[in-house]
């Protein structure tokens, strides 16, 4: 019997037994990766839409939240503009009739005067093309409108506060012009022995010019500053005899003529009605009285114009009349 044994080369029938196992294995293995690739790939794709879907949904919520707000804060803004346009509206009512009764005309000049001054320079924008389309686009946004209210509302107000400081600054100046007027009567005895204008001289019978008047009175009447102001003279000058001189500011002078005693010197600040002299008779006078003159830049006006008008007293007149009888008309 003869065996023949072949080295190395298995035979068909096992061959074809380890085929079936192996691909078995195969399968298995590549079923598992893709079972894994596929878990894997939902776990990552599945994670990613639940995180933007819950984003988007915490942008809108957050969204409309500013949204209710924003629409709140515009309320209250509209509310508030509404109060302040209310209160504008009354301040120039009330402007107005402050204007009237200081006398104001509501555009008076000085006033208007002062609001061109304070008023903003005018500007353009031409050439600037980068900011039209930027402030078109920025009255399309919400609120727009109320921001323009707003900006005109507080011209308003600026425009008003304008108004009101120049008026303060109109009455201040006229109440302080006002004031340095003189006009309260020098002396309690208003008898008026010459007035303002050309005359005949009493001592030298030429036609002259008599720069102021001439009120009678006792020697020793108290003369009293018809407004106040500094004194810029006081003593003996020529033709006035002791005089006293003040000077009331905006170059507003008066004098006080012929006075036999002199209460004040240069340099002394006196008020409205202060005892500055006592009547006398000093100078080219002929009988007791004071000479009392008003001068503007040098130049004399009637005192007349600024004087207060009262009514004299009759016995007074009586009294002067009596006391000057034997002497004559009181110049100077």
């Amino acid at each position: 019997m003869r065996v023949v044994l072949t080295k190395g080369r298995p035979t068909d029938s096992n061959a074809k037994g380890l085929k079936a196992p192996i691909a078995a294995l195969l399968a298995v293995l590549i079923l598992g990766m893709s079972a894994a690739a596929g878990a894997w790939v939902h776990s990552r794709y599945a994670e990613g839409a639940v995180t933007v879907s819950s984003s988007l949904d915490l942008y809108s919520a957050n969204l409309a939240r500013e949204s209710d707000y924003s629409r709140g804060q515009v309320e209250i803004l509209a509310a508030k503009l509404g109060d302040l346009q209310a209160k504008i509206i009354e301040m120039d009512g009330l402007s107005r009739r402050v204007a009237e009764i200081a006398g104001i005309p509501y555009t008076d000049p000085e006033i208007q005067a002062g609001l061109d001054q304070a008023a903003p320079p005018v500007m353009d924008y031409i050439g600037d093309a980068e900011q039209a389309p930027r402030k078109q686009k920025m009255s399309l946004e919400p609120g727009s409108g109320l921001n323009v209210r707003l900006d005109f509302l507080q011209q308003e107000v600026t425009r008003q506060k304008e108004w009101f400081r120049m008026m303060d600054l109109a009455l201040t100046r006229r109440a302080g012009v006002e004031a340095s007027l003189p006009t309260l009567m020098p002396v309690n005895y208003p008898y008026l022995s010459s007035s303002f204008g050309w005359r005949r001289h009493p001592i030298s019978g030429r036609h002259v010019m008599h720069e102021g008047l001439d009120f009678a009175a006792p020697k020793g009447t108290p003369i009293h500053a018809a407004s106040g102001g500094v004194v810029t003279a006081a003593g003996y000058k020529s033709g006035y005899g002791n005089m006293v001189e003040i000077y009331h500011g905006n170059d507003l002078v008066t004098r006080y003529a012929h006075a036999s005693k002199l209460k004040v010197k240069a340099g002394d600040i006196v008020e409205r009605g202060q005892e500055i002299a006592a009547v006398g008779s000093t100078g080219h006078s002929t009988g007791p009285h004071l000479h009392f003159e008003v001068r503007m830049a040098g130049h004399p006006l009637d005192p007349v114009l600024f004087l207060e008008k009262r009514q004299p007293d009759p016995t007074l007149v009586t009294d002067a009349s009596g006391q000057l009888g034997a002497g004559g008309s009181k110049v100077r």
